[in-house]
């Protein structure tokens, strides 16, 4: 046992008594939530401690002394970057998770084709939800693992940088990220909250967009509890003079028609080619707007979308995403050639039983699916399979006849198609009135 793990040297600093006092409901001080973080980032205490406080916080929550000293614990565990040698605004944006949820990777090349720079650092999938790393980790040879240095010098060349944490950048995240996705603590305010945050606070960012989802398949199933996640970080942002806004965006089912990882990336192509799904680009636009505002790159939002749409139309956007590939070690050859990507070597139809009206296409369910069929980790030392996913045939409000496919699988397993299709079923609803798709847009915070 380490001096600090020892109770005799400071019974205060103890991690026992700090998982008790948190699991009955009590406040911990800055002081033991500063040693406590620190001790996890330098391996001092082991995973199975530091799940019982988590599952604690999970439990009992934070007040709001507790959250400021988290975020600051967590931002102090590692390096802070400074990218004030890009004259560009710098502004990010980060998704609070959902399923098909691929719009960091259109985004970011509309953006920065733009003239604002975005380093991007993005997470791995956490439960049903993709992972924007898995997903360009489709692309062949693709780093997204970057130090600093590196990092530094990509965003000065090209304007955007899609990569993971470095070993040395908030390393208490890196590890309780991946701490939660395997113990079933994720949907936690505070723990969402300070982990998104205290990345984005170490990139020295200009302002930071957020795009927190609501609904089935998001981690705040309510609009009220994604609401109060969005105040809560963008009140965090603000304890750090860094603007934030927050779009609240819907999750109740799939964005897009691609759920899985090389075809995200395919179907992200397709966007910053002119194509795409309208729920997929709405969003996306809406976000890139936002961002521009944030970045002073546009006076208003009618003038940011021109400018997205003319970076897209000109092609400006789509060799902005060549141009970070090659930078970054990956095969330009598969974004010119999408079919190139990996792909599972089995197909599956799940067709309509009757005809009528789609009225439920359950994100939820569906994430759970491509994450059974391989697509996401159920534990954290899953690997991932980037070929296998499902591609969405009929969204909410849909007519369909009977035996028309509404969902088609890409599999590489049977035991894992098995274990997918009843939830793929059962996410699935037709009745004989058309219903309403659910909003995209349920309202902003700022």
């Amino acid at each position: 046992m380490s001096p600090a793990m020892n109770p005799a040297m400071n019974p205060a600093l103890n991690v026992i008594e700090i998982i008790q006092c948190k699991r009955d409901g009590g406040t911990l001080t800055p002081e033991q939530i500063r040693w406590v973080i620190g001790r996890y980032a330098a391996d001092d205490i082991p995973d199975y401690q530091m799940s019982a406080l988590v599952m604690a916080v999970f439990k009992e929550g934070l007040n709001a002394d507790e959250l400021a000293a988290w975020v600051d614990a967590m931002l102090r565990s590692g390096d802070v970057l400074d990218f004030s040698h890009v004259a560009a605004p710098k502004i990010d944006k980060h998704s609070t998770g959902g399923v098909g949820d691929k719009v960091s990777l259109p985004l970011g090349p509309m953006v920065a084709a733009c003239g604002v720079a975005v380093p991007m650092m993005s997470g791995r999938g956490l439960g049903h939800t993709g992972g924007t790393l898995d997903k360009l980790e489709a692309i062949p040879g693709f780093r997204t693992a970057l130090d600093p240095p590196e990092f530094r010098a990509l965003l000065a060349q090209t304007g955007l940088v899609l990569a993971g944490q470095s070993e040395t950048l908030v390393p208490a995240d890196r590890r309780l990220y991946a701490l939660r996705d395997a113990t079933g603590t994720v949907e936690s305010i505070p723990l969402i909250s300070s982990s998104i945050m205290s990345k984005k606070m170490a990139e020295g960012l200009d302002g930071l967009v957020l795009d927190v989802k609501v609904g089935r398949g998001a981690f705040m199933k309510r609009p009220e509890e994604s609401r109060t996640l969005a105040e809560t970080m963008v009140g965090i942002g603000r304890s750090y003079g860094t603007p934030v806004r927050a779009v609240l965006t819907d999750m109740n089912q799939p964005l897009g028609c691609e759920v899985g990882n090389a075809c995200e990336v395919a179907e992200s192509i397709e966007v910053l080619r002119g194509g795409g799904p309208a729920d997929l680009l709405e969003v996306t636009y809406r976000l890139g707007e936002e961002m521009l505002l944030l970045g002073g790159t546009a006076a208003d939002r009618r003038e940011a979308r021109t400018r997205l749409e003319r970076a897209v139309s000109s092609g400006a956007a789509f060799e902005k995403l060549v141009e970070v590939v090659e930078a970054q070690g990956g095969d330009p050859a598969v974004i010119h050639d999408p079919t190139l990507l990996p792909a599972a070597p089995h197909h599956h139809e799940v067709a309509a039983a009757r005809s009528g009206y789609l009225t439920r296409c359950d994100a939820l369910d569906l994430g759970v699916a491509a994450m059974r069929l391989g697509a996401g980790r159920e534990r954290k030392e899953d690997s991932i399979d980037p070929g296998v996913g499902l591609r969405i045939l009929a969204k909410v409000g849909d007519a369909v006849e009977a035996g028309q496919p509404l969902i088609r699988l890409a599999w590489a397993d049977r035991a894992r198609l098995d274990q997918a299709l009843p939830l793929v079923e059962r996410a699935l609803e037709i009745g004989e009135e058309r219903v309403a798709p659910p909003p995209l847009i349920h309202g902003e915070v700022s």
